[in-house]
């Protein structure tokens, strides 16, 4: 069931800039590209928008934020549904690798009718975001917060470490 809200171009963007990695980026550029991303919807109700001031760039890392995994599960609200973007850096048995993972986080204090919408919303942004290889719908704390869980939509026992952190 389709819900009739509309993805703003601005998270298209958002998603095509963490999507593509541009090889001649100078430092700045590196330091704005986003680690993480959260979308909500607008006031009205119509609209999937970036929920502001919530992202994670990668010129943060180090600086304001040690754990960007840690980091970006605290920055969900624990009453509310939203959409999110994490590029994870994670090290298999085998390589290192980089994948933006989309995540749907409807937790279980949320209300029902922002569970419905964003339910029912899902497909609009997920169209949008074309080549995500991997999902993962989060409806607690207890589904993000032991990287293992995030580490097994990823590649299962093959993973080895997420974020430089071992599992």
């Amino acid at each position: 069931m389709a819900s009739g809200v509309k993805v703003t171009d601005e998270v298209v963007c958002e998603f095509n800039d963490m999507k593509v990695r541009k090889a001649q980026a100078n430092e700045e550029e590196k330091k704005k590209r986003k680690k993480a991303i959260i979308f909500c919807m607008s006031k009205d109700l119509k609209n999937i928008v970036p929920d502001e001031g919530k992202h994670i760039c990668l010129g943060e890392l180090g600086c304001t934020v040690d754990d960007p995994y840690d980091h970006f599960v605290k920055m969900l609200p624990s009453d509310d549904c939203r959409y999110a973007l994490y590029d994870a850096t994670y090290e298999t048995k085998e390589t290192k690798k980089e994948d933006l993972i989309f995540i749907f986080w409807a937790p279980e204090s949320a209300p029902l009718k922002s569970k419905m919408l964003y339910a029912s919303s899902k497909d609009a942004i997920k169209k949008k975001f074309e080549g995500i290889k991997h999902e993962v719908q989060a409806n607690g704390l207890e589904d993000l917060k032991d990287r293992r869980a995030l580490a097994e939509k990823l590649g299962g026992s093959s993973v080895v470490s997420l974020e430089g952190k071992p599992l």
